[in-house]
């Protein structure tokens, strides 16, 4: 039939106008608000949110999915005195697979060996110029680079990150990204399991 399409088109547009003010009308009746509330906030930033509604920002702002990645950044542990404990061993890897080329790595050398430092002396992104493809924390072999959920990044100035900016402790990744911290914990435990038992039974014959 000629304009099926063009009346089903409607029929979608009318639904979605009518679950605006239907989902407005529901909360009204249960003593709750849809807008500048916690509860509110949460519920338009999960799949059950129907219809059309305006996100007051910056005083509102939607939850954001744990797989939202924006400006990279480079993890630590917290050593028990205090010291961070840097995961990058500045190998580059992240740098040469990075596409805009917006990473780039300052290396030393030990003054008395002369062999390379395994922990970057500088490490600077150009946040101007990152795509947020994610290829630098997916190839990292370290698991030392995550993306950020940190978008309001606008400033006056070139933003260029340098490693006190990009330095975040591993405790902020579990906070943004607690499914894939609890995986990624799992598989490094399995792994380090996986070698104990390999060396124990390497050993064993020896005795």
């Amino acid at each position: 039939m000629y304009g099926k399409g063009i009346i089903k088109g409607l029929g979608v547009t009318l639904k979605r106008y009518w679950n605006t003010y239907w989902d407005d009308i529901v909360w009204l009746f249960q003593g709750k608000k849809r807008y500048n509330t916690p509860e509110g906030i949460a519920h338009r930033s999960s799949s059950k949110t129907r219809g059309i509604f305006t996100v007051q920002y910056p005083e509102e702002k939607l939850l954001l999915p744990e797989e939202a990645r924006y400006i990279p950044f480079l993890v630590f542990n917290e050593g028990a005195d205090g010291k961070k404990e840097m995961l990058c061993t500045s190998c580059g890897i992240c740098a040469k697979v990075c596409p805009p080329q917006c990473i780039w790595i300052v290396r030393s050398n030990d003054p008395q060996t002369g062999r390379p430092v395994p922990e970057p002396t500088e490490f600077y992104i150009d946040a101007d110029i990152c795509m947020n493809c994610g290829f630098c924390a997916e190839y990292c072999p370290f698991d030392a680079i995550k993306m950020d959920h940190d978008f309001e990044i606008a400033s006056y100035e070139r933003n260029v990150y340098n490693m006190e900016k990009l330095l975040k402790p591993a405790s902020y990744y579990q906070s943004i990204r607690p499914e894939n911290f609890a995986r990624e914990e799992a598989d490094r435990k399995a792994k380090e399991a996986a070698k104990a038992a390999k060396a124990a039974g390497a050993a064993a014959p020896a005795a």
